[in-house]
């Protein structure tokens, strides 16, 4: 099992997105979150598709610190059931990977 992960949530609009990188960082959930520009998501939210214009948040964590950045972000979100998903790093540039793991390690 991989030890790094990559997190996605999207939001619904840049303020909140910036607000929840930052405070990630500062709580050390993430080692970096990369912000997307404006995007376009298409889903099915109670039997209709919808259409939004939203934010990514893409996150750079550890396992170790998954659960308690899970739990930072359904407290947090705006959305009644936002996306949280986690894909597992399985390779990486070493320095990298080993900063993530410094970074995300509280003090």
């Amino acid at each position: 099992m991989t030890s790094h992960l990559i997190v996605l949530s999207t939001l619904p609009d840049q303020k909140t997105a910036v607000r929840i990188a930052e405070e990630l960082l500062r709580e050390r959930l993430a080692a970096c979150v990369t912000v997307s520009p404006e995007t376009r998501s298409f889903y099915w939210w109670q039997g209709e598709i919808s259409r939004e214009k939203e934010f990514m948040l893409i996150i750079k964590t550890t396992t170790a610190r998954y659960d308690d950045l899970e739990i930072f972000l359904r407290e947090r979100h705006p959305y009644e059931v936002p996306e949280i998903a986690a894909l597992p790093i399985l390779k990486g540039h070493a320095a990298y990977l080993d900063w993530m793991v410094r970074e995300t390690t509280p003090d």
